[in-house]
């Protein structure tokens, strides 16, 4: 039995300028997968055009809710029969800032071989397209909430970017996006340096680094469109 860890595209109609042929294959030969989420996975099979009946597939909802102890049953089961599943995130890598690692985790406590398959990951992406340090860096996931709590967070991860030399990269629901690039409009010192990486592998992504001084110059529309940020 193997645990695949299957990456899906991070932008609509994209898989076959993304995915290399081997996650098709895979996908192909598997009946079972763990998701994230259940209606976007069963569209990225589906999507995949591989003749599958989608109905007769099993799906096990993996989520940042789904308790560690029905995972842990699931695999058994898996194991006791033979069975190989795949792991889909809703979107990029699983495991990667992705609830898929505790299956991950449950897997190599079992024996379980992992294999991971190659696509996108906007946090890999968003760092190679940033001209920013990719000798360090440390992904944060997403800022608190509450304004002070985020202003002041934003003031440290500044300068942990600016003392260690560190790329910082974090994320935002998308109808908040605004809302932040503001903040570090207005947080952060003139001279740091910040990246915007936005609906990367779509049509119209973009990746622009700029001074904080610069930015104010550059203004951009974020409103509900997924992005990830960086500061360097």
């Amino acid at each position: 039995m193997s645990l695949f860890l299957i990456p899906v595209p991070l932008a609509d109609h994209t898989a076959d300028l993304v995915l290399p042929a081997q996650v098709k294959q895979v996908v192909a030969e598997l009946d079972v997968f763990f998701v994230e989420n259940l209606r976007t996975a069963r569209r990225f099979i589906a999507g995949l055009k591989l003749g599958k009946v989608i109905d007769e597939l099993t799906f096990f909802e993996l989520n940042k809710d789904t308790p560690p102890a029905e995972t842990l049953a699931q695999l058994k089961e898996l194991l006791k029969n033979g069975q190989s599943a795949g792991v889909l995130s809703e979107a990029g890598c699983p495991g990667v800032a992705d609830p898929g690692a505790v299956a991950v985790q449950i897997a190599h406590q079992l024996g379980i071989e992992v294999i991971p398959l190659v696509g996108p990951s906007s946090i890999l992406l968003a760092l190679m397209a940033s001209g920013m340090s990719g000798q360090s860096f440390v992904f944060h996931g997403y800022l608190p909430i509450d304004r002070n709590e985020r202003a002041n967070a934003i003031k440290k991860l500044e300068k942990e970017a600016i003392t260690r030399h560190q790329t910082q990269l974090f994320i935002e629901t998308p109808y908040r996006n605004q809302a932040l690039f503001q903040d570090l409009l207005q947080l952060c010192q003139p001279t740091t340096r910040l990246c915007v990486a936005c609906n990367l592998t779509a049509p119209d992504a973009f990746v622009k680094t700029y001074a904080i001084g610069s930015w104010k110059k550059h203004q951009i529309d974020l409103h509900k469109k997924p992005a990830i940020f960086l500061l360097g």
